[in-house]
């Protein structure tokens, strides 16, 4: 039989069948190999092949993960040489952002889209929490759009609590297979109550002492929207750590870099302090913001280059 995962514990997973019964399954021994680096081989959104095991308690054997045609890995947050499969077979993935209680910083938006281009699935920025920006937050908001969307990424500005914007950021979920991620706090659960009321999410404030969220998921989950689509939620995430990256690639994956690459004297370069370099030049010269240019060397400086 063929199934769709829709639910991941680390040891045990809820499939889906084509008749829509859920099963809870385990994976067959044979798949756990050796090769296997990331620490969760069969992950939300996986289609699978399984056989029942016991008709009654509704319990299946994973035999065997089908090809996926994208997914988003990152570096797992316990095991700092292991990957984790964050979600597969997805047509974009939306990072949800705030600008207070708590703030997400540039870095983890530019981290994330890295990762978006290099598993060649869409990105969207959602700011939410819109009821709590004053002029300051709602500048910002505005300055990050303005670059963003320069670049080509679409950037929308809603509100979980008043419904700012939900109407407009529903219809772009419509039909599709949609990656739910961000930091812990920035109103993902939120979020997941207005489209699910039945679920029941639970939601907790931002943490006093410290300005950051607190973990209010534990595993990933998919949910299907009633109008069409599917929504992968995701745990809050402090870091996003970027695996399978060089310091030489990482410039294809920076939208407003990649066309000048070929213009630079050396093939090699990195962007940084080498002459003749097409990427500093643009920098200088206002066609790529500082900001990005900021984000892009603080990620050069964390790629472990002895990796590969």
């Amino acid at each position: 039989m063929t199934g769709l995962v829709y639910k991941s514990t680390g040891s045990w997973y809820i499939v889906c069948d084509e008749q829509g019964q859920l099963w809870n399954a385990r994976m067959k021994g044979v798949l756990k190999l050796d090769e296997i680096t990331s620490t969760n081989p069969v992950a939300v959104g996986d289609q699978v092949t399984f056989e029942i095991e016991s008709e009654a308690a509704a319990t299946a054997v994973i035999s065997e993960i089908l090809p996926r045609h994208n997914y988003i890995n990152r570096q797992s947050p316990r095991h700092k040489h292991q990957h984790h499969i964050v979600a597969a077979n997805l047509d974009q993935t939306l990072l949800v952002a705030t600008l207070k209680e708590p703030k997400t910083s540039q870095g983890f938006i530019d981290r994330f889209l890295v990762a978006a281009a290099m598993y060649h699935v869409t990105p969207l920025l959602v700011f939410n929490k819109a009821d709590l920006y004053r002029q300051k937050e709602m500048d910002r908001y505005e300055a990050l759009r303005s670059m963003y969307t320069s670049i080509g990424y679409r950037v929308l500005l809603v509100s979980a609590v008043t419904g700012q914007g939900m109407d407009e950021l529903l219809t772009t979920l419509t039909e599709k297979t949609t990656l739910l991620s961000g930091h812990s706090g920035v109103g993902k659960s939120s979020l997941l109550n207005t489209w699910f009321p039945g679920i029941n999410r639970k939601t907790q404030d931002v943490s006093g002492w410290s300005g950051k969220g607190q973990h209010t998921t534990t595993f990933a989950e998919m949910f299907d929207l009633p109008q069409g689509g599917k929504i992968i939620d995701t745990p809050g995430m402090r870091e996003f750590g970027l695996v399978d990256i060089s310091k030489q690639e990482l410039s294809h994956y920076f939208s407003e870099m990649k066309p000048l690459l070929p213009d630079c004297q050396f093939n090699n370069c990195q962007h940084y302090n080498e002459p003749g370099c097409a990427v500093k030049k643009a920098v200088q010269e206002g066609r790529i913001h500082e900001d990005r240019y900021i984000s892009y060397l603080s990620i050069l400086d964390s790629i472990e280059e002895k990796q590969y």
